[in-house]
């Protein structure tokens, strides 16, 4: 065991093992960042669940509730996408584990790309491989809480009960279902996220320097969107 983890240590050199340390520390790091950030300046996230909870204190007082379900349904169509389409990606990067020596051969012939062993290109695959697992588990959870989300509107009282109600049950049942709401949106929001560090790791199969600029130029553009996009301005009016 000793041995593999020599091998493993020694095949990278010392500039790959800081880049890849840079990888991690800009994923991480921008996510508890990110959260943090929300509490003192509104991110499209936070507007999101804002917009949310809105959303559930209106679907109170509508008798018929089609569509609160129809939204929901349209919520739910994009993780289920991106959840069918990951494990497409994850099979073809099994696949390409399963034949590094053509791999090896092929990434050779791209353009400024490093030449490495078929034991860092098969590290790097990993990588990608774990990146895109992560994305499937985050999106598949998405779905699952889109699902309790669904079963919070349709377990509601009829709206006229909810007017015989106390205001406080009102706000509560629009904490409870918004709360499941955005925690569905946030679970898509990790696996986007994870898209996009998916392309800063495919930088790798380059160079150390292409993976280390592309980490941060996603954080840069994750920051952009969430922080200072026009789709945020408008929904802050």
């Amino acid at each position: 065991m000793t041995s593999f983890w020599q091998l493993i240590f020694s095949a990278l050199p010392r500039w790959e093992w800081l880049a890849l340390a840079w990888y991690f520390f800009c994923w991480i790091g921008y996510a508890r960042f990110a959260k943090r950030r929300s509490m003192v300046q509104p991110s499209l996230l936070a507007e999101g669940n804002r917009e949310r909870r809105l959303w559930m204190i209106q679907s109170t007082r509508r008798d018929v509730r089609v569509i609160d379900a129809i939204v929901v349904q349209n919520l739910s169509t994009s993780p289920s996408f991106f959840a069918s389409t990951t494990l497409l990606i994850v099979g073809g990067l099994l696949a390409l584990l399963g034949s590094s020596e053509q791999t090896s051969a092929l990434v050779a012939e791209l353009p400024f790309a490093v030449r490495t062993s078929r034991l860092v290109l098969d590290l790097k695959l990993l990588l990608l491989t774990g990146v895109f697992v992560y994305a499937f588990f985050r999106f598949t959870w998405s779905l699952r809480q889109y699902s309790l989300g669904a079963l919070l509107v349709a377990a509601a009282p009829a709206h006229d009960e909810f007017d015989r109600l106390a205001e406080a049950d009102r706000e509560r049942f629009a904490d409870r279902a918004g709360g499941v709401m955005g925690l569905a949106a946030e679970s898509h929001n990790d696996g986007l996220r994870a898209y996009y560090f998916a392309f800063a790791a495919a930088a790798w199969l380059v160079s150390p320097i292409a993976f280390a600029l592309g980490s941060a130029g996603v954080v840069w553009v994750l920051f952009m969107r969430e922080f200072h996009s026009e789709a945020l301005a408008l929904m802050r009016r």
